[in-house]
């Protein structure tokens, strides 16, 4: 028998006796289950924990995330499977074309239009109105065109291949920071929720959802994990997907702007190790608002005007109107449109308070906040608000805490209704009146 090496040599040990018997240990009880893990809160940051010279040991810390992000990936990408199925089947039953709907309708023109021939196309209303594809930022038609040169296939079919791909992406971010906040359970139920949601059938097509939900849900992980120049990058990027893209620029201003004043006191020189995180924190602030900032600037000096940017947005209903367009809407429905509708803001709202009493992460509060917010003080189509309103992933959590509780068929059940549910959603639409 090897020695105890915290003894002292010179002390002998002492034998155990019959009056200190070893006393076994109590198992685990049905009713005392293990409960899900509380959402982290932001002022008790998760650290990152220093990499393992040994490559053995560095894929040891990393193997136990494979299988749980193996799981979110292919219950993601099972729930789209099941969209797509279901729209094949559809289109088949009416004799309509699903795949076309996917890639050469609606907003989707207008990006393979940008990527063939550049901006400068416009379409004369006949009440009057000027709609200039200025309107739509250029990163997605820049990669549609990039791909497509470099790939034997057209510009629309490029639109899917990356919208796809960047679904996969968004997935991967959303199961991050699910797993950071509140588990690994919780991430890879999160990550699914993502794709059931109702308008979830825009993950399929050649729109921009996908890409800026990834780049939003890198960019705020990259917070959370105080890597501030690369949430810099990806917001600068996010920037020239969506002008939702306002939302996250906030999120990465406000929560550095009360990292500062919650850590004021900085310590002697300039350039000790305490301080060099700070530079970080304030290049990533400066660098996130600066791909919105460059696209506005471009219409503005292209168009001839400071504000040629909100004119055009303005032009096709897109301009900030403090939420009167919605009252509007509200106002003229019939009443238990009305009342359902309500009901349904109602939900939203109590949505948005969990968030903030469960005391999410305040990159992630403010990011989901500010999506939900942008999307309903425009002017735009009410039917395009829920839609708009899909990169705020942080509003699933609630539901994915609860979800977790429940015994995995009894999860796997609900997530399967949903997605089938989604799916002939989507179907109805798409082969309908098109999305919202």
């Amino acid at each position: 028998m090897s020695p105890d090496r915290s003894r002292s040599p010179s002390t002998p040990s002492t034998p155990r006796t019959s009056s200190t018997p070893r006393t076994p240990r109590t198992p685990r009880t049905s009713s005392t289950p293990r409960t899900p893990r509380t959402p982290r809160t932001s002022s008790t940051p998760r650290t990152a924990s220093a990499p393992s010279s040994s490559s053995g040991s560095t894929s040891s810390l990393r193997s136990p995330d494979a299988p749980a992000l193996a799981l979110a990936l292919g219950g993601y990408a099972a729930t789209r499977v099941i969209g797509l199925a279901i729209l094949a089947l559809a289109a088949v039953a009416t004799g309509k074309d699903g795949l076309h709907r996917l890639s050469g309708r609606w907003d989707s023109v207008w990006y393979v239009r940008i990527a063939e021939n550049g901006y400068g196309y416009e379409v004369t209303l006949p009440n009057g109105s000027v709609h200039s594809d200025l309107a739509f930022f250029p990163l997605f038609p820049g990669l549609e065109r990039a791909l497509s040169t470099v790939l034997p296939v057209d510009a629309a079919t490029a639109g899917l291949l990356v919208s796809w791909t960047a679904s996969l992406a968004a997935a991967w971010g959303i199961y991050a920071v699910g797993s950071h906040v509140a588990g690994r359970p919780a991430g890879v139920v999160l990550a699914v929720l993502w794709g059931v949601y109702p308008t979830a059938f825009v993950q399929s097509m050649a729109y921009t959802e996908t890409l800026f939900t990834a780049l939003a849900a890198w960019s705020v992980l990259a917070v959370l994990r105080d890597r501030w120049i690369l949430a810099g990058v990806l917001c600068a990027f996010a920037g020239l997907t969506r002008p939702t893209a306002a939302a996250l620029i906030a999120a990465l201003g406000i929560t550095a702007l009360f990292t500062v004043v919650r850590e004021r006191k900085l310590p002697a020189g300039g350039t000790s190790r305490a301080a060099r995180p700070r530079g970080s924190m304030v290049a990533g602030v400066l660098l996130a608002p600066l791909g919105w900032l460059a696209y506005v600037v471009y219409v503005g000096v292209r168009e001839g005007g400071v504000t040629a940017y909100f004119d055009v947005q303005a032009a096709w209903g897109n301009s900030i109107d403090g939420g009167a367009a919605l009252a509007r809407f509200i106002w003229g429905l019939p009443p238990l449109a009305a009342l359902g509708l309500c009901a349904a803001l109602g939900l939203l709202a109590w949505l948005v308070v969990l968030c903030v009493r469960q005391k999410y992460p305040l990159p992630l509060l403010v990011y989901t906040i500010g999506v939900v917010v942008v999307s309903l003080i425009g002017a735009a189509y009410f039917g395009s608000r829920p839609r708009l309103m899909m990169p705020a992933f942080g509003l699933l959590l609630p539901a994915a805490l609860a979800l977790v509780r429940l015994r995995v068929r009894n999860r796997v059940l609900v997530l399967s209704g949903l997605a089938l549910a989604s799916g002939a959603y989507g179907a109805f639409t798409l082969l309908g009146s098109g999305p919202p």
